[in-house]
């Protein structure tokens, strides 16, 4: 959809690191998540980088992304 003209949307001014993703299993799946993608030798790694669609950087934060999903 796009954003109504004279429509206030909210902004997000700052931010930091990259929210999990969907359905990885509450805090401590996301725990076990970052370790699995970060180890090349662990059991999941393919299948959790396959699943995440590829590279996933728990670092990034996208500013101009959130605030194209809040409009």
């Amino acid at each position: 959809l796009d954003p109504e003209k004279g429509v206030n949307y909210p902004r997000c001014t700052a931010g930091k690191r990259n929210c999990p993703p969907d359905d990885c299993g509450g805090p401590w799946g996301y725990i076990d998540f970052l370790k699995a993608i970060q180890n090349p030798k662990h059991p999941e790694h393919e299948d959790m980088l396959d699943w995440v669609g590829g590279e996933f950087d728990a670092e990034e934060f996208d500013l101009e992304g959130v605030n194209e999903r809040l409009r």
